[in-house]
């Protein structure tokens, strides 16, 4: 039997806007071109289209509380009042100076400009400041800022913000659900800045604070607000788990009607409490855990709204709505109260929309769906629920569907039969550590705590407008060719001048360290203009891969040949690492993870072997991703570590001993998974760990607690922040390099950035790559005279 009306919503929208214009809206007013007003007015603009866009699609609310100027979780921060003391605050500086202080840190010495958002805010920032530490979002590659808790944190509502946009809204005529982070998920998400200090003691003194926003909420005319908590897809210790009952019974005073948003993992153990508690509605993932559909609807009361994520928010392919249906159409006849639709988790993670693609081959193109061809297919799903004719769309998605499945571009044996054939020592290397690392010195002939950087240098604008020529064919591949060298020349003569001891060749001929590899891999498709943010202003253009993974040729040997022309110093190939591709890409969804990144690790494998043969010395293979990839609940850990590691092994295992594989990883928590990262058998690590103070390296040494681990190869912490413009001190990366000495021995460390310059201009790099090397330079005297 059709159902009347089954509502439409999304629990989140892209913010960068359909061409980007909050990227250049942000880049243009940290460089001082434009005033926070002007900033202002394109968020303004955009969550304006943004609303009439989803109005226009036939939701039933739009979705407030979404946007963002550089993170959601930021915003929360200042909403709830707890910006870290150590910014020296005095609170009377905009309210958005003080949001990019906070997301980008305070260079030592920058004075007070109230006609820039991005400047220092208060006396105490004449000592400096780095940013918030920045992590990933679950297991995405979208990045929050980590709110910083101690005993003496405090809260109140501390921005009209959230407030105002919902105004705006209701006075454009939407009904608007507003959006919040639930506040044991903001705990959680958290990190404590005290020894012995347990977070989650703060949240008798959040809460109210939370009753209060709520509240306000709805006289400003909030019909719902929905309420996220995915840590609810989490394995909680008890305490987290059982503060959830009180604290929802506090909030429900507010009297709004809150819909408890769950998303990207099963709830488990967590279904009937997240049923069960006093709240109007429940949203649940029924991408991620279908087959938790037929448990929530036995457990959720009938009064209850069920909202199911049906499309998924996730990923970029066009859904089976035949599947979808079929899927809904038990739960629409079983939960007799109201059942609403919507994506499995905000839209954030894809692109704004396919639409206007013309880069893409047509029959590719009719398998995906951006954004705004989500929304579509949840009409479709709408009208097909309530009895309306649907046949045209159904039809649409059964036609794509059918032509993916079949389609000659997909499979190959080839491919196949490699994979079929790999053995057991496929991934190890001929010797253990030990025995590399001897013969590595004796080939390298490196000084203590040897210098290096991460691999990208930064990408002026003429490096961008040479590409984007060359793309355009309106420059010839010798002039482009000319140009780059010349690039790679002027990176390698800048790091002999500063003094690194290991050298990179820069990257200037890569747009991306994920789409440079993809566009010369067999499998994989490109959009032109399907950017995600990552964080900020950094938006990145995944991969797709859509077929099966091969290397018809070598990628990177020639630029990296030529970069090792030019200098006696060592020059490091530089590789993306299979997960990491897999990760950052959006991936077919029509056989295992696994079996994909496998394909990729024997593609970067045969790239590995034809750079030793061409004389390389150093490779690195690049894993940032492997963290993030690991299944939010434990019992997925273990399967998923075998294969990914794997992968990396496969990618590093066809080379001598004396060829040295380095890898890296940055911006999440790796402390849980160090057997796992030693298993990879890298040669040389490096890590991000200046946002932390050099506290994440504290696992890598063996002091990470009972169950920590003494990581066994090289190791090189970041000792300077590169996504954030301010420059550390020589002093301040000295004291950094000596907590890591603590940790780990002198002679297994490296001093490297936290992560590629890319991002950043020649000028700091130039400062602060010179201050790291003099670091170096100081602690090596220091230890010859000791």
């Amino acid at each position: 039997m059709a159902r009347s009306h089954t509502p439409i919503h999304t629990l989140g929208f892209p913010r960068m806007g359909a061409n980007r214009e909050l990227k250049f809206a942000l880049e243009s007013h940290w460089r001082g071109d434009s005033t926070a007003a002007e900033l202002e007015a394109v968020g303004a603009d955009l969550r304006a289209r943004h609303w009439a866009l989803q109005r226009d699609a036939g939701l039933d609310f739009v979705t407030v509380g979404d946007f963002a100027y550089y993170d959601h979780v930021a915003n929360h921060i200042q909403l709830l009042g707890c910006e870290p003391a150590r910014f020296g605050f005095s609170g009377q500086e905009p309210e958005l100076a003080r949001y990019f202080a906070m997301a980008r840190g305070v260079n030592a010495g920058h004075e007070h400009n109230a006609h820039n958002a991005d400047c220092s805010c208060g006396s105490a920032s004449t000592q400096g400041q780095p940013a918030l530490e920045m992590t990933k979002w679950f297991d995405t590659n979208y990045h929050y800022l980590v709110p910083e808790f101690s005993a003496a944190t405090q809260f109140q509502i501390a921005s009209e913000r959230l407030f105002d946009e919902v105004r705006q809204a209701k006075q454009a005529g939407h009904a608007v659900k507003a959006v919040l982070l639930g506040p044991l998920s903001f705990l959680w998400l958290g990190k404590e800045k005290q020894a012995g200090f347990d977070r989650l003691s703060l949240l008798d003194s959040l809460l109210p604070v939370y009753e209060s926003i709520l509240a306000r909420l709805k006289t400003a005319g909030a019909d719902w607000v929905q309420i996220d908590e995915p840590i609810l897809g989490l394995d909680l210790p008890d305490a987290w788990r059982h503060a959830f009952e009180p604290a929802y019974w506090q909030l429900a005073r507010s009297g709004a009607q809150l819909l408890l948003a769950t998303y990207f993992s099963p709830l488990q153990e967590n279904l009937r409490l997240a049923c069960q508690l006093p709240v109007a509605g429940l949203h649940v993932d029924a991408v991620r855990a279908p087959e938790e559909l037929v448990g929530v609807t036995d457990w959720l009361p009938a009064h209850k709204v069920l909202s199911v994520g049906i499309v998924d928010g996730r990923n970029i392919w066009r859904s089976d709505l035949d599947a979808a249906l079929a899927r809904l159409r038990p739960v629409a006849d079983k939960h007799q109260g109201p059942l609403w639709l919507a994506p499995s988790c905000s839209l954030l993670h894809v692109p704004y929309s396919l639409a206007q693609e013309d880069r893409l081959a047509p029959e590719i193109k009719s398998w995906l769906a951006g954004a705004v061809e989500k929304l579509a297919e949840l009409r479709t799903l709408q009208a097909a629920l309530d009895g309306q004719n649907a046949s045209v769309a159904l039809a649409a998605s059964r036609a794509a569907c059918a032509s993916r499945r079949t389609s000659p571009r997909v499979h190959r044996a080839d491919v196949a039969l490699r994979l079929a054939r790999a053995t057991a020592d496929d991934d190890r290397r001929s010797s253990a550590f030990t025995q590399r690392q001897a013969v590595q010195k004796d080939r390298l002939k490196l000084p203590l705590l040897p210098t290096t950087t991460i691999g990208s240098f930064p990408q002026t604008s003429e490096i961008r407008a040479a590409r984007a020529a060359f793309k355009r064919g309106t420059l010839d591949a010798a002039h482009y060719r000319a140009q780059m060298e010349a690039e790679i020349t002027l990176a390698v003569r800048q790091q002999e001048a500063l003094g690194l001891d290991v050298l990179v060749h820069g990257e200037a001929e890569r747009n991306d360290m994920v789409e440079y590899f993809g566009e010369q891999l067999d499998g994989f498709a490109f959009t032109a203009n399907g950017w995600v943010q990552s964080y900020g202003s950094r938006c990145v253009k995944p991969p797709i891969i859509f077929g099966d993974v091969a290397r018809p040729a070598a990628m990177t040997v020639d630029w990296t040949v030529y970069a090792q022309s030019l200098t006696a110093r060592p020059m490091k190939g530089m590789l993306t690492g299979p997960v990491t591709i897999l990760q950052w890409s959006f991936v077919r969804d029509d056989q295992p993870r696994s079996t994909t990144a496998h394909q990729i690790a024997w593609a970067i494998r045969d790239e590995v072997v034809d750079l030793e043969r061409a004389g390389i010395a150093i490779i690195q293979i690049d894993e940032p991703a492997i963290r993030e990839g690991l299944p939010l609940r434990r019992a997925g850990w273990k399967p998923y570590l075998d294969w990914a590691t794997r992968a990396f092994r496969t990618t590093a295992s066809g080379v001598r001993d004396d060829t040295q594989i380095h890898t890296h990883m940055c911006y999440a928590e790796f402390n849980d998974i160090l057997p796992e990262i030693a298993a990879m058998d890298a040669d040389v690590i490096t890590v991000e760990t200046s946002r932390s103070g050099m506290e994440l390296l504290k696992g890598f040494g063996g002091q990470g607690g009972a169950d920590s681990f003494n990581y066994p190869n090289d190791i090189g912490p970041g000792v300077y922040d590169i996504h954030s413009p301010r420059v550390p001190s020589v002093e301040a990366m000295v004291q950094l390099v000596r907590k890591a000495a603590d940790v780990v021995p002198l002679e297994r460390l490296w001093v490297n950035p936290d992560c590629g310059l890319k991002t950043r201009g020649w000028a700091e790099t130039q400062t602060a790559l010179g201050n790291m090397v003099q670091a170096a330079q100081q602690l090596r005297r220091e230890l010859v005279t000791a």
